[in-house]
């Protein structure tokens, strides 16, 4: 769980990842949203709804250290434009950012905001949205070819997807019961299939995953997740 915890977040300290490590990514997506939505609880006791908003996901940009979004940011740069696949790879390892990525970065922050800053504080729906981003990436990472011969995710390779898949979700569901029961259920499966559709989109341009793709999806099924569950408000 500390490798876990110290890939997905700043926090644990520096350790290698092993093929182990992914099937603790649901448990740590549950404990981020877990700090994330207490973040916002705490937050509208003080602000109103728009700042405390903005704090959150501030707060969620800490807790990740960014790493996710830049995956949003740098796999908007290489999976959108007209590019040959070893260029498109080129361009997501490379250090500066182009328009499709400052959009798509843009665009994901405005639409968490507005998303959060349109309803009442929920933990157990952040916990099921994040809970859920995580197993989708640990699946896909287990289920789909990785991309490049070599890279931040080639010592995570290896082991069965199932078995994160099972216990994952079913956290997920469990979290987004407690959340708000149906709906919110609902709004979490249509932020995993929003996911599942960055993770086919790399596949299909790149031959398979990269830890850009990986972050990217996570942040879909997050974003669409919380979009979901405001429809419902």
């Amino acid at each position: 769980m500390r490798r876990a915890l110290s890939f997905l977040t700043p926090i644990g300290g520096a350790t290698a990842p092993d093929p182990r490590t992914l099937g603790w990514f649901p448990a740590v997506g549950a404990l981020m949203g877990l700090a994330v939505g207490a973040a916002w609880w705490g937050a509208e006791r003080v602000w109103p709804a728009a700042a405390a908003a903005a704090i959150v996901v501030v707060a969620d940009l800490a807790i990740t250290g960014l790493l996710h979004m830049d995956g949003l940011v740098d796999s908007a740069d290489g999976l959108l434009p007209q590019l040959p696949r070893e260029r498109r790879l080129a361009v997501m390892a490379e250090p500066t950012v182009g328009a499709y990525g400052v959009i798509a970065g843009a665009a994901a922050l405005l639409l968490r905001f507005t998303a959060l800053a349109s309803m009442t504080p929920n933990v157990f729906l952040v916990a099921a949205a994040w809970c859920a981003a995580r197993t989708t990436m640990a699946v896909a990472a287990r289920a789909v070819p990785y991309a490049r011969h070599d890279g931040l995710a080639t010592d995570l390779l290896g082991g069965d997807w199932r078995p994160v898949a099972a216990y994952g979700m079913a956290g997920s569901v469990l979290l987004a019961v407690l959340a708000d029961g149906e709906l919110t259920v609902v709004a979490v499966v249509a932020g995993v299939l929003a996911g599942v559709g960055v993770v086919a989109l790399g596949w299909r341009r790149l031959g398979g995953f990269t830890g850009d793709v990986l972050g990217a999806a996570g942040v879909t099924v997050e974003t669409v997740a919380l979009l979901g569950a405001a429809a419902t408000c």
